[in-house]
């Protein structure tokens, strides 16, 4: 059996327990490994086995954080998000002219109406009208199996060896953008809408109201490319190419590193 068969069951569902036990055991995440879901209906999001509900106003990146930082499965609605800021990434707020205007944005983030807008306009988002609800929970509990994105936080370094594993098989160049704040249509927002990995550098929001450490990347990734990132991690530690990544020093004859990794 191929290493991405071994993450999931006879039944199609995934073993989150091995998968995240494998990207712990290769690139010894600091934080936990997520999965977002989006909900028809309330009533669908509230059935998840364990949900919490908030009893505050919070952003889209607090829960997440609750979920990636506290470990807990939380569930929301637009009624639970400070904005239209924040539900209008994921679907649940309508992206109308008003919001499409950015008037809150215009001389806070960009100098004029016209950047805001062009800001609000750049914008990955889930389109409105079908979903009213979202969960996040570690995939560890296997409450949103599967999640319809998962949520990877990573160092750089750790970073760069996920997408190396990606590329392992089925190789393409990735390219991704950078909306600046409101960094969360670049991950979870690209990635519910497209079905793509979605790399981004989380924003000034994510990093005070989520609690995104200073060192960390996102990865919003469906779950079926987990599996074969794990295979290609392997593969690659197996070269000698792993994580923690070697410091071998920047006076050293480069020749004895190279011949490590290349045959001449």
């Amino acid at each position: 059996m191929a290493e991405s068969e071994k993450s999931v069951s006879i039944d199609g569902h995934y073993d989150w327990p091995a998968i995240v036990g494998d990207l712990n055991r290769l690139l010894r995440l600091r934080t936990t490994p997520i999965g977002m879901k989006l909900f028809e209906t309330c009533e669908e999001m509230e059935a998840v086995p364990r949900i919490r509900r908030p009893g505050s106003i919070h952003t889209t990146d607090q829960i997440v954080g609750q979920a990636s930082r506290n470990g807990w499965t939380v569930g929301i609605t637009v009624d639970d998000l400070v904005g239209a800021q924040c539900g209008s990434v994921i679907g649940l707020h309508p992206q109308d002219p008003e919001w499409l205007s950015g008037d809150r944005m215009a001389g806070v983030w960009y100098s004029t109406q016209e950047e805001a807008s062009a800001h609000q306009h750049a914008m990955d988002v889930v389109p409105f009208g079908q979903y009213e609800a979202m969960a996040v929970s570690p995939l560890t509990a296997g409450r949103l199996d599967p999640p319809d994105v998962c949520l990877i936080y990573a160092t750089p370094a750790q970073m760069i060896l996920f997408i190396n594993g990606l590329q392992w098989t089925g190789y393409k160049k990735l390219e991704w953008g950078c909306v600046g704040e409101s960094s969360c249509a670049d991950s979870w927002g690209r990635a519910l809408s497209t079905g793509e990995p979605s790399l981004s550098l989380p924003c000034f929001a994510e990093r005070r109201y989520g609690g995104v450490m200073e060192d960390e990347m996102l990865m919003a990734i469906p779950p079926h490319f987990l599996p074969e990132i794990i295979e290609g991690l392997d593969a690659l530690s197996r070269n000698g190419l792993r994580y923690p990544i070697p410091q071998y020093g920047v006076q050293q004859d480069v020749r004895a590193g190279m011949g490590v990794s290349y045959n001449d």
